[in-house]
């Protein structure tokens, strides 16, 4: 079972990436929240949950083990597939979503696009005790809290909005015009940014 994959950033999308080790490419599912944060080029690590099927082999990446973690914890509640999970952590962070599970907040949930209200509630049912005993945070799953990290933060969401095809000129008065909330992660950032720009 592959758990770890390091190697050169072969080609990257919105929903996977190709991770070309010692020249065989290995094609990975990943959640937006690693997206985001994976650089263009160069090389990259990522933590590898593999999931085997009678007629399939699939690898689902994450740059932190909260990620993995919680990815996993998500697979084990009945009707969540591989496909869910990576939505969820999609469209809200590791940290997040341990801390809406732990004080079963069902609005919170409910929010991610796919989960409806049962849904939300088998998730707070089946893991708000799994999460309590997790082990404390790393503090990579943390979001960034100062301007320093903020500005890295606008640098990033930049830089994948050029990858999808905008100018960058373009990209950059979207980001100036953006009311961006404390504490917003990238992919808020970015949703925000696409919004103003598929108008």
């Amino acid at each position: 079972m592959i758990a770890l994959l390091t190697g050169k950033l072969a080609y990257k999308s919105l929903d996977h990436v190709i991770v070309d080790v010692g020249g065989v490419g290995y094609r990975v599912t990943v959640p937006l929240s690693t997206f985001y944060k994976l650089p263009d080029e160069g090389v990259v690590q990522l933590r590898i949950h593999t999931s085997v099927k009678e007629d399939a082999i699939a690898l689902y990446g994450f740059l932190t083990n909260a990620e993995k973690e919680m990815f996993a914890l998500l697979l084990g509640v009945s009707g969540v597939g591989p496909k869910l999970a990576v939505n969820i952590l999609s469209n809200i962070e590791a940290a997040d979503l341990r801390a809406a599970l732990a004080r079963a907040d069902i609005r919170r949930l409910s929010a991610v696009p796919g989960i409806g209200k049962k849904t939300a509630e088998r998730l707070s049912l089946e893991l708000k005790d799994k999460v309590q005993r997790l082990a404390p945070l790393a503090a990579d799953a943390q979001p960034p809290q100062d301007a320093e990290a903020h500005a890295d933060s606008l640098d990033d969401v930049l830089s994948a909005l050029v990858n999808l095809g905008y100018k960058d000129v373009q990209a950059r008065k979207v980001l100036e015009s953006l009311e961006i909330a404390p504490g917003a992660g990238l992919e808020d950032i970015l949703k925000g940014a696409l919004k103003i720009l598929m108008k």
